[in-house]
């Protein structure tokens, strides 16, 4: 019986550091992948912090990553259905066992690839997660994208020409400045007389153009909030923020570029997270015009409503409501996941960027805003009647006019029901356009080196 007990208690203290090796493994919370032309990120989330180490292997392109202290489980099997046919730079993947406390995941990429790699502590309604994000190894150009577009060959330019002449705003009157020979129009059949025809009518000359005080393309900057692993406000069914501003982005941007004088960049097009300062240097990048950022508001009182619109202040808020706003926005970097290790080495550049925001670039927001402000109290409640002031992280761009639109209070359950009806957000676009519209009739963007390029 002695030798029995021994040999029972012998076992369990060998059982004893397998279980507690269990114990102190991590559990998978949720695995996501977000594709997009710019960037693929895959985020696993999991109740502890994962340590992970990884390598690229060429011929063919994979990353692969080993995460120690995990194991094997069906919640990470999960990555593998995650990954759709479309995804811009990965094109499979595979999950398995390394060793007995480290799960391996290799990604089969579609083209070379720079990866990034890291973690982000629990915020918000996340726990610890995991990064991989796919960079392109040589970023695109966007200026030379908006180029091309408006290169479109001569088909898709008479669609785009149609198009415009549907619109009846100052926008349309004030950069409609193409020249277009009229179309001649063909002489009636010569009657049948012996004498010889008479000689077709000559062709009407070109039509003069107009005083034209624009003489080259008008880019304009469109920032949808949030995305990605940022979902922004979430109203009371559930309507995400992040969903709704996308859907209002793109179709300003449709109505925007019908006419042929207009290209828009949208700092997302998709489903996907953009740091704040990316957003601001990609609009740079374009040299933009104008950059108005796009969101849908939120408070713990479901009673608030209505749009506001902020420009950036070069002091103090002009309310603590506009402050809490902006450090409300200026957060979301934190909730959408920044790789401080890179972002720290633009922490100068940003200070830099908010000391060069000049007086005039602000006045000049204010300007837009004040547009911008006039016409969506037309469609909707105002929140507040003038454009508010605070130090919004995506309004630095110290060479563009820039506004940030709260388009409504989606916490407010009526106003959440309005922001989800397509009809209300063509309203809501309406305004926006028509905002812009007004802007530019009354401050026409002078001409810039880039003219000679587009």
């Amino acid at each position: 019986m002695k030798r029995r007990d021994t040999l029972g208690a012998l076992a369990l203290l060998l059982q004893a550091p397998l279980t507690l090796a269990a114990a102190s493994q991590a559990s998978i919370v949720a695995v996501r992948v977000w594709p997009a032309a710019d960037y693929t990120r895959v985020t696993l989330e999991s109740d502890k912090p994962l340590d992970a180490k990884h390598f690229v292997i060429d011929s063919p392109h994979r990353l692969v990553i080993d995460i120690d202290g995990l194991q094997l489980s069906p919640g990470l099997r999960e990555l593998i259905g995650k990954v759709k046919a479309d995804d811009p730079y990965i094109s499979g993947v595979r999950v398995g066992q390394n060793t007995p406390t480290v799960v391996r995941i290799v990604l089969d990429l579609k083209q070379p690839a720079k990866p990034e790699i890291f973690t982000l502590a629990p915020v918000a309604a996340y726990k610890h997660r995991l990064v991989f994000d796919l960079h392109p190894v040589v970023e695109a150009d966007p200026l030379l994208a908006l180029v091309q577009e408006h290169n479109k060959p001569p088909a898709a330019a008479r669609r785009a020409e149609a198009a415009a002449s549907a619109v009846n705003d100052a926008l349309e009157e004030l950069i409609q400045n193409i020249e277009r020979p009229a179309t001649p129009v063909p002489p009636p059949p010569a009657p049948p007389v012996v004498a010889a025809a008479p000689k077709p009518a000559p062709a009407p000359e070109p039509a003069p153009a107009a005083n034209a005080k624009v003489d080259r393309l008008i880019i304009v900057a469109l920032d949808p909030g949030h995305g990605g692993e940022d979902p922004g406000a979430v109203g009371p069914t559930g309507l995400k923020e992040k969903d709704v501003v996308l859907a209002v982005g793109l179709k300003l941007r449709e109505r925007l570029q019908t006419n042929p004088n207009i290209r828009v960049l949208m700092t997302r097009d998709k489903d996907f997270f953009v740091p704040l300062q990316d957003r601001v240097r990609k609009a740079r990048r374009v040299q933009a015009d104008l950059f108005v950022s796009i969101h849908a508001d939120a408070f713990i009182n479901r009673q608030a409503r209505g749009a506001s619109v902020f420009a950036l202040s070069d002091g103090a808020a002009t309310s603590a409501a506009a402050r809490w706003m902006a450090n409300k926005e200026n957060a979301a970097d934190m909730v959408g996941g920044v790789n401080v290790g890179a972002a720290t080495k633009d922490a100068n550049v940003l200070r830099a960027l908010l000391d060069m925001s000049t007086t005039a670039q602000i006045k000049d927001s204010l300007k837009l805003g004040s547009e911008v402000l006039g016409q969506i109290g037309k469609v909707g409640r105002l929140h507040k009647r003038r454009v508010e002031q605070a130090g919004f992280a995506v309004l630095k761009a110290p060479d563009i006019p820039s506004i940030l639109v709260e388009t409504a209070f989606i916490s407010n359950p009526d106003e959440e029901k309005k922001l989800a009806d397509p009809d209300y957000q063509d309203q809501l676009v309406d305004a926006l356009a028509g905002g812009i519209a007004r802007y530019f009739a009354k401050n026409p963007p002078m001409a810039r080196k880039r003219s000679a390029t587009l």
